[in-house]
């Protein structure tokens, strides 16, 4: 049974992972090494927390409750030692996850199951950091996690039945829904949304139209809740490149990266998080605000 959770990782989905556990009645642990990171994650969740009491969402005793259930911690070997499920959610480069994997893998329970929070990755690759293969699974939550209501859960190659029943209960607990899905580069959700935004650049590039006229006929002719630009520029115009060049590698010529999409990263244009993406946006605006949206 699942009662205690580790989050690796304290950015943006770290903390609304984390959030969503602690709201499911999970003990979570969110660790970083990094320690201004985590106080900036426990602000931010905060913030959420606050908000979601303003709006009706959750009671005031329930926000007060789950958050008593967060800890905010640096080791992450002392933390693993207790999990009954650790969720990574660290950057998508390989050299990393491995690093956490190698040392969750060390510390961790033997009973305790590990997830991924990657969109694109192999959660196969992934689980081979590690020893246990068949307790090893993707859980690709959304940005922003408290409001994006499904969780797409990947079964790696030697995924078992029982983990994915597993992580499927602890979704569901967080108040997700989900689908389980066998891993294929991508997956679901992330190859639509890379091939559609990839197709923005190209239209944007080719003069088609202004980022705003197209993200208008995306939202209002396909019935889009955000247009292409409005969403690259949330997640983040550097993970959406790394990601595209990812699946151009696995997949083919159809995802190779449009040239002004690799020309606003290299010019440091990553989207709100920098300030600047396909729009600009007040000078230095933070997470915080961003949650507040």
């Amino acid at each position: 049974m699942i009662e205690r959770i580790v989050v690796v990782g304290s950015g943006v989905m770290g903390r609304g992972i984390a959030y969503v556990g602690a709201l499911g009645g999970y003990a979570v642990s969110i660790v970083d090494i990094n320690p201004d990171a985590l106080k900036n994650a426990e602000n931010e969740i905060s913030v959420i927390f606050e908000k979601g009491v303003e709006r009706g969402k959750v009671t005031a005793e329930t926000a007060t409750t789950a958050k008593e259930k967060l800890s905010y911690v640096t080791d992450l070997a002392q933390a693993a030692a207790n999990a009954d499920l650790i969720i990574e959610a660290v950057p998508e480069i390989a050299a990393i996850k491995q690093q956490v994997f190698e040392t969750i893998e060390a510390h961790a329970p033997e009973a305790c199951y590990f997830a991924t929070n990657t969109s694109t990755m192999s959660p196969t690759e992934i689980a081979s950091y590690g020893k246990r293969p068949e307790k090893t699974i993707a859980m690709h939550f959304f940005n922003p996690v408290h409001k994006m209501p499904l969780v797409e859960i990947i079964r790696g190659l030697e995924t078992n039945d029982e983990t994915a029943k597993v992580i499927r209960e602890v979704a569901e607990r967080m108040g997700k829904e989900t689908v389980v899905i066998n891993e294929f580069p991508g997956f679901v959700t992330s190859r639509m949304s890379a091939l559609v935004g990839n197709e923005a650049f190209h239209m944007l590039q080719e003069g088609l139209g202004t980022p705003e006229e197209i993200d208008k006929a995306i939202k209002l002719g396909l019935g889009y809740p955000m247009g292409p630009f409005e969403l690259v520029d949330l997640v983040g115009l550097d993970a959406r490149l790394n990601n595209l060049r990812y699946m151009h590698e696995k997949l083919g010529e159809r995802f190779r990266p449009a040239p002004l999409l690799e020309q606003y990263v290299q010019a440091g244009r990553l989207g709100r998080k920098s300030g600047k993406g396909v729009y600009e946006y007040a000078q230095h605006e933070t997470e915080k605000e961003l949650v507040k949206k």
